[in-house]
Parts: C-alpha cells; structure tokens; sequence
C-alpha cells in the first residue's frame, strides 16, 4: 500500500508540477552583458524595466535568472523548443513582484516565481503547473 502511495504521488508531481532555479554569481554575469546577449535574450519592455534604475546590472542578472529558473521549470513538463525571448519577466511596478508570460505557452502554465539577492548572488526559483 505505501509503494502505490508514493507512485501516486510521484506521478502527480511529475506529470503536474515541476521546479526550476537559478543562481547567479554578479561578477561573472557582468562579463557576459554585452548589447548582443541583451538583444538576444531580453524583450523591449524587460530592457526598459532593467535600465530605469542606476543598477541595471542587478536587475539583468535577476531577470535572466528568473528567465533561466522559469526555463529549467517547463521544460520539465513540455519537452519542445522554449526560446528564452519567449519568457518575459515583468512586474507589477518597478521593485515589485515579478510576474512571467511565456508567449509561446500562452496560458498553459501557472507559474509562481521569486528572485532573490544578496551581495553578489541572484537566486531565482520558479513552481510551474499545468493549468487543468
């Protein structure tokens, strides 16, 4: 009885819900902000959020951890080709809670994303469900 349990159980998680985290080291991800990794990977409105605060670096670093952490997340439940300028990381207001649309999954998934920093660390972690 408390292997069937757990097989329920896992197939939930596995079938529903999924996981996904990021964390980036500040010195080594101002290496790579170049204007091509930003036009490669940032959306219009994710760049003009980035640059309306004196340390944009911060905010790129937090948004590209979010990008990855939401990335890691959905391609545990849906295997297809999720380019990273398809996740866009916005927020309610500047400083506030982020939020994520994936353009290519329009509502498929809910998502609940939190960034986190300290220092020279960003932390990002992303639950992902399939919307029923």
């Amino acid at each position: 009885m408390k292997n069937k349990i757990a097989a329920s159980v896992n197939a939930l998680i596995n079938d529903k819900f999924a996981v996904g985290n990021d964390l980036v080291y500040l010195p080594d991800f101002k290496l790579s902000l170049t204007d091509l990794f930003k036009k490669k990977v940032y959306t219009p409105a994710e760049v003009d959020y980035c640059e309306l605060f004196d340390d944009s670096l911060l905010r790129y670093a937090s948004t590209w951890a979010a990008k990855e952490a939401v990335y890691k997340a959905v391609k545990q439940l849906d295997a297809a080709a999720l380019p990273l300028k398809k996740i866009e990381i916005l927020r309610e207001k500047p400083g506030g809670r982020p939020f994520v649309i994936l353009h290519k999954h329009s509502g498929r998934f809910k998502i609940s994303l939190t960034i986190s920093h300290d220092g020279d660390y960003i932390w990002a972690v992303a639950l992902t469900e399939i919307n029923p």
